[in-house]
């Protein structure tokens, strides 16, 4: 396997990369990636990678824009160096909250996105926790859509917590939401909210009991940490104890660490798709790792196996 498979990794994320690297056991690619004076993104591949099996794993995270570039860039020095098939590992697809119009005359976005990232040439993408799982058909070829829940389930069910109840932040998230209460056999409420512009949402109805009761918040990622903020002030009013919550993507930009550390939060639980540096040292916030979700897929996708079983026995089984 490891003769013909070849991982590199932007700037984005290459604590992650690392660790998939290790749990694959073999070495990160090595590319140059830095940047002109004016800002312009130059990269070269500096080993072999002719008829290579390539995987880029690159999160469009913070600074966006760059990131972006580096992965479309990335794909075309591959190309051009004969690599024989180029797979993007996206643990984060940015962008993904503009899918539809909502309003007259703004864009889709995660629709722009994908069609960069479609006319590079590239072979495959693979992603963890779409915000909406319909930006797979943006793309035409192959789309792994992976899930961070069975990792968020097996730490839940070892912290042993009693008489709790999981709820969606919004109605969007509820099958997120339902899939993990399942898992976790408890019962499911649903938080009725009104957002009046980015990043500004209002709390309106919980639909469900939560009175004395334990809360999980389950959400796919977290910007500003407003929306969170103001979700654990509105359940705690209506008689909720102790209050967790996790999230997919930790985004954390702009006063979120600050909202999370002065919030009634008694644990927030993310994963590593998005580097978490300032927040580490919060003894609120818990990181897991996605690496070995993502190098299983990784292996099964270069061996020519079955992908979607990763989560047939621990995950769709209910």
């Amino acid at each position: 396997m490891h003769n013909h498979l070849k991982i590199f990794s932007g700037n984005s994320n290459n604590p992650l990369a690392n660790e998939i690297c290790s749990f694959l056991d073999i070495s990160l690619g090595d590319a140059l990636i830095r940047k002109f004076s004016d800002g312009e993104i130059f990269t070269q591949i500096k080993e072999n990678v002719r008829g290579k099996d390539v995987f880029i794993i690159q999160s469009t995270c913070p600074p966006v824009n760059d990131n972006l570039m580096e992965l479309l860039i990335m794909v075309d020095a591959l190309k051009r160096a004969s690599a024989k098939r180029i797979t993007a590992v996206l643990p984060y697809y940015g962008y993904a909250r503009q899918d539809r119009k909502v309003q007259p005359r703004v864009p889709i976005s995660a629709k722009l996105v994908a069609d960069l990232i479609t006319a590079t040439g590239i072979s495959r993408v693979v992603s963890i926790d779409l915000h909406v799982g319909q930006i797979q058909g943006f793309f035409n070829l192959p789309f792994d859509h992976l899930f961070a829940a069975p990792v968020l389930i097996d730490y839940f069910k070892k912290k042993n917590i009693e008489d709790f109840v999981v709820i969606s932040p919004d109605v969007g998230g509820i099958e997120r939401a339902r899939i993990i209460a399942n898992k976790l056999n408890v019962g499911l409420a649903i938080i009725d909210k009104r957002r009046s512009g980015p990043n500004v949402a209002e709390v309106m109805h919980v639909i469900g009991d939560i009175k004395n009761k334990n809360v999980i918040i389950v959400d796919d990622m977290i910007d500003t940490a407003g929306s969170l903020v103001n979700t654990v002030e509105s359940i705690t009013n209506q008689g909720a104890r102790d209050i967790y919550a996790c999230c997919t993507h930790p985004v954390f930009s702009g006063p979120a660490l600050e909202r999370i550390k002065g919030s009634r939060l008694k644990e927030l639980v993310v994963t590593n798709t998005i580097p978490v540096v300032d927040g580490i040292n919060s003894e609120k916030i818990v990181v897991l790792s996605i690496a070995e979700l993502l190098g299983e897929a990784i292996k099964r996708i270069h061996e020519e196996t079955s992908v979607s079983s990763l989560f047939e026995d621990d995950f769709f089984k209910d």
